[in-house]
């Protein structure tokens, strides 16, 4: 069955252009042109993954993020001209599965929306649980509780604790964690990875300066341990 993807821009010729790649890779395409039309689309239909300019008139694509992550758990990638480290952060904060600035490449914007859905049909990471302490990791279902209190995490978020939580003390570069969290590893993208570290510490409920799971190995990249 040929996997529904959802592109949203003001710009005609880029949502055209988009949506002749993604079809000749075996897509179907429905596009919007403005954050209410997007909206209305969804809630036609759900599509597999939404690809979102970020500045879009009526809605913007933040705001559709956090609709759409928290009404449908839909796969998001955010699509924006401001290439500023703040404005990639904001995407990901929200629950974004990936970010790509403009100007882009359409074949890399197609096996981005390869990999994300990829990672969104099912854990990368091998059934059953994993226990380090206070921190409880269910694979199968996709739950985190940290001392009997349940943590609400974003897929990337789950894909990279419980990819580190499977071998306690191995350490992970950026790079590494990139390709766990989007499929690939596509250079010059690994910082977002201590954005999406920096979000998974506050909902594990860490102290940055001292956490307890999540570990900075300076000049290399995470790793996931019990000090306590």
């Amino acid at each position: 069955m040929s996997r529904e993807v959802l592109v949203v821009d003001d710009n005609e010729k880029i949502v055209s252009v988009l949506s002749a790649y993604l079809e000749q890779e075996g897509f179907t395409v429905r596009a919007a042109y403005d954050g209410p039309s997007a909206l209305a689309e969804v809630a036609r239909h759900v599509p597999d993954i939404a690809l979102l300019d970020v500045m879009l008139p009526g809605i913007d694509g933040i705001e559709l993020t956090r609709r759409f992550q928290r009404e449908h758990a839909l796969p998001v990638i955010l699509v924006t001209a401001r290439s500023e480290e703040v404005d990639r952060l904001i995407g990901l904060e929200i629950g974004a599965d990936d970010y790509i600035s403009k100007p882009f490449s359409p074949r890399e914007v197609v096996a981005r929306v390869k990999a994300v859905l990829r990672r969104s049909d099912g854990p990368r990471s091998a059934d059953g649980a994993i226990s380090i302490g206070g921190l409880a990791i269910d694979a199968a279902r996709r739950s985190v509780v940290v001392d009997g209190v349940a943590a609400e995490l974003t897929r990337t978020e789950f894909d990279l604790l419980a990819a580190m939580a499977a071998h306690p003390g191995r350490v992970y570069s950026r790079l590494q964690l990139l390709e766990i969290a989007t499929g690939d590893a596509f250079e010059g993208y690994e910082r977002t990875i201590d954005a999406h570290v920096k979000n998974l510490r506050k909902k594990l409920g860490e102290d940055p300066k001292h956490p307890r799971y999540v570990h900075t190995v300076f000049g290399v990249g995470y790793k996931v341990e019990d000090i306590a």
